[in-house]
């Protein structure tokens, strides 16, 4: 076994670092939906062999931000309807779970760093910083729920923020939508230093839900304009 532990962590080393470039060229648009991401092209632009482009495209797949399809290869996802609603629905039900066992251990260090990213993030909308907005926001739920307890819960918020990232971006691309996500935010820790659990999770359920609606409303007007535009033709 002796020499086996390097060579692995290095190969997951490297390819955690692919991914993690190709998913921040996914959520910025710079890799539009429907992109199709070639393994022997990725490779050759990295400088690296194919197993670590491939192990990248498996841990992009695990994360939906990218399909692999027989014959074809790996593509890039476009915003779906059906993952909107079912990663919606279970960032509803999950995390008032976590924020209503959080609030109550929070401590003075906590509340800090909280109004810390809620800093950062006012910061990153005021300067049109998109690549910011998405990740702030993460850390923001993720430090509002950091005393919960719930681990598992936890590692599944983990993973439905990560993919709301890309959803964010969109969602607070109108200034009004920037501007509801930053009152909400300041609310909700409002509710946390008052220890006011009921009303921060029914203040959460209603931030959640009004991103979904707005999501829903930017996917019906972006399917219109299609629309509008193949009828033109």
């Amino acid at each position: 076994m002796q020499g086996m532990p390097d060579k692995a962590l290095k190969h997951r080393t490297l390819s955690a670092a692919i991914a993690d470039r190709l998913r921040q060229d996914i959520l910025s648009g710079t890799l539009a939906s429907g992109a199709q991401l070639r393994q022997d092209a990725l490779a050759a632009a990295y400088a690296v062999s194919r197993i670590p482009v491939r192990e990248a495209l498996f841990i992009l797949e695990a994360e939906g931000l990218v399909r692999i399809e027989p014959h074809k290869g790996a593509v890039v996802t476009s915003l779906s309807l059906e993952e909107i609603n079912d990663v919606f629905d279970l960032r509803a039900l999950l995390e008032p779970r976590l924020l209503a066992r959080s609030i109550p251990a929070l401590g003075d260090d906590d509340l800090e760093q909280i109004e810390a990213i809620q800093a950062r993030f006012s910061g990153a909308i005021a300067a049109g910083d998109i690549a910011q907005w998405g990740t702030l926001n993460a850390e923001l739920h993720a430090a509002l729920y950091a005393r919960a307890n719930l681990p598992r819960t936890a590692s599944i918020v983990a993973g439905l923020l990560q993919t709301s990232d890309r959803y964010t971006r969109v969602q607070l691309s109108t200034p009004s939508a920037m501007k509801r996500a930053e009152k909400e935010h300041a609310e909700l820790i409002r509710c946390a230093r008052k220890r006011k659990v009921d009303a921060g999770c029914e203040l959460l359920r209603r931030h959640i839900e009004a991103v979904r609606t707005d999501l829903l409303k930017i996917l019906a007007d972006r399917s219109g304009s299609r629309k509008g535009r193949r009828a033109a033709d």
